[in-house]
């Protein structure tokens, strides 16, 4: 129910994301001024990373539940309240160094930005860094109502964000011309920012307590905390250094590329969102409260791990079908007008499918991570990251310009192989967290066959939808990928139903429930 929950929440947050960048892709296109924001939006975005979502809720949460779990609300209360007040202080301070360091930042995050393109990328690196913060505080609620249980809230405030940036769009996005319309959405951005640390106080602060400023340490839990972090943080830190050399390298690929790049991976970022993230996040608070005997305890965790995975690789892998086969569908739906052509399209699909390569080993990773989290280990997934890192910059440089030489193919097309590069050592990140975790509690992961069983139809079914793409008569663009995803997505639900597979029969079971009830 808690994994529901949260997909519903990101589900609505990630749908109005797609309709941002559907007007993002419409009124700014691929150029310079969407080259700059996109760079500009990255550089803050290191610090709600760093200090957001992934690292507070890994530190903070095992903490955090295991005070209530074993029913001492006073000092999960003062622990949460401790945590607050020293991300506001850390979080003011890089702020602040932020806004008067963005042209250093600028030149070394997207160098190869010139001229226009990096004058833009410095203004709006300023006006987004303080939005940064407020995303930091925003991700301290999600720790909170996640650890209550209530998992709605913080994974569907985002929407409040992505409709302050659609407002600033579509009221200004028609008659402003593109540097112009860069720079108020990245002020709409900060409002977007600031509605959603807003929109979760009523829920959280009652469960708080209240919020009282405090740094006290009785019992040494913020120490815990503080000493889980670093290690996460050091981790995200990895994760966004990868983030900021892929950035790099896409600045010196021709005009256009970053928003490329940028709009595939908020389209790929949708299934790891509604399915790895949150899974993830539901699992975690639950994996991190499981007490009693070793062996119990981890047999307990193996199972929860174990379900976990099958449940993820459900979704998972049609997704990453889709992305190869019929990714030229979704991105003209969601992307294809104005600014935006079909050239375009067809760069972003190669994107896409370069993503889908790690689409399935990012994902459960992000299941293996929560786990060395549950059990306080935090150093684990740094380390493991830090060889993916290391490795993937190699591997992307390589992928990006040489090999588009080689084959005498559109510089261009070296985009796709950033997100190729990516997944190919998002398979050894995988590898690694598994087996050193199947040494510590037993063994874990998905059987081959079942894995098999769902590529197998996942493919056969995108064929097919493939097939009828092209027996289709012209038509609307949504008309297309309404018919096409649509025949698609049942193939794929009704094979998998009727093969038995436990995943489908209880989705099935609870379409079934919502049918019945209306």
């Amino acid at each position: 129910m808690g994994a529901a929950l949260v997909a519903a929440g990101i589900l609505v947050s990630r749908l109005l994301g797609i309709v941002r960048n559907t007007f993002m892709a419409r009124y700014l296109g691929a150029g310079a001024a969407t080259d700059a924001f996109v760079a500009a939006f990255r550089i803050p975005n290191m610090l709600q990373n760093l200090l957001g979502e992934g690292a507070l809720s890994a530190a903070f949460i095992p903490v955090y539940s295991r005070l209530l779990a074993e029913g001492r609300r006073e000092e999960a209360t003062r622990v949460a309240s401790a945590v607050a007040t020293l991300l506001g202080l850390l979080t003011a301070l890089l702020v602040l160094a932020g806004v008067l360091f963005a042209p250093a930042l600028v030149d070394l995050i997207a160098d190869g930005l010139r001229g226009e393109s990096r004058t833009l990328a410095i203004h709006f690196t300023r006006i987004l860094f303080p939005g940064a913060a407020l995303f930091v505080l925003a991700a301290w609620c999600l720790g909170v109502l996640n650890s209550h249980r209530r998992f709605f809230m913080g994974y569907v405030a985002p929407a409040a964000w992505n409709v302050a940036m659609i407002a600033a769009l579509l009221w200004f996005g028609p008659r402003t011309v593109p540097a112009a319309l860069a720079e108020r959405l990245a002020w709409a951005s900060v409002v977007g920012a600031l509605l959603q640390l807003v929109v979760q106080l009523p829920a959280v602060l009652p469960l708080v307590g209240g919020f009282r400023p405090a740094v006290g340490d009785e019992g040494g839990h913020v120490r815990r905390v503080v000493r889980n972090f670093a290690p996460v943080a050091l981790s995200r830190g990895v994760v966004q250094v990868s983030a900021f050399v892929d950035l790099r390298i896409a600045s010196y690929l021709p005009q256009g590329m970053v928003s490329v790049i940028f709009l595939a991976s908020q389209i790929y970022q949708l299934p790891v969102s509604l399915f790895g993230m949150s899974i993830s996040a539901a699992e975690l608070p639950h994996m991190s409260s499981i007490l009693g005997e070793q062996e119990e305890a981890f047999r307990r965790l193996r199972e929860r791990l174990d379900a976990a995975l099958r449940r993820v690789a459900y979704f998972v892998v049609p997704s990453a079908a889709a992305f190869v086969v019929l990714g030229d569908v979704i991105v003209a739906a969601l992307l294809q007008s104005g600014r935006f052509g079909r050239a375009d399209t067809l760069f972003t699909w190669g994107v896409l499918a370069g993503s889908s390569v790690g689409l399935l080993a990012g994902t459960q990773a992000r299941i293996y991570s929560s786990t060395y989290y549950a059990l306080h280990d935090t150093r684990t997934p740094v380390l493991f990251a830090t060889i993916r890192v290391v490795l993937g910059a190699g591997v992307a440089l390589l992928l990006a310009f040489p090999v588009p030489r080689l084959l005498g193919i559109d510089p261009r097309w070296g985009a796709a192989g950033l997100t190729v590069a990516s997944g190919v050592v998002a398979w050894l990140e995988y590898a690694l967290l598994r087996a050193r975790l199947n040494q510590r509690i037993g063994r874990t992961g998905l059987p081959g066959r079942y894995l098999l069983r769902l590529w197998g139809v996942a493919l056969a079914a995108a064929g097919v939808a493939f097939a009828l793409r092209v027996a289709l008569p012209p038509l609307h663009r949504f008309v297309v990928a309404a018919l096409v995803l649509g025949a698609f997505g049942a193939l794929y639900l009704g094979a998998t139903w009727a093969m038995g597979v436990a995943e489908a029969r209880a989705l099935a079971h609870r379409a079934g429930r919502l049918v019945s009830r209306r």
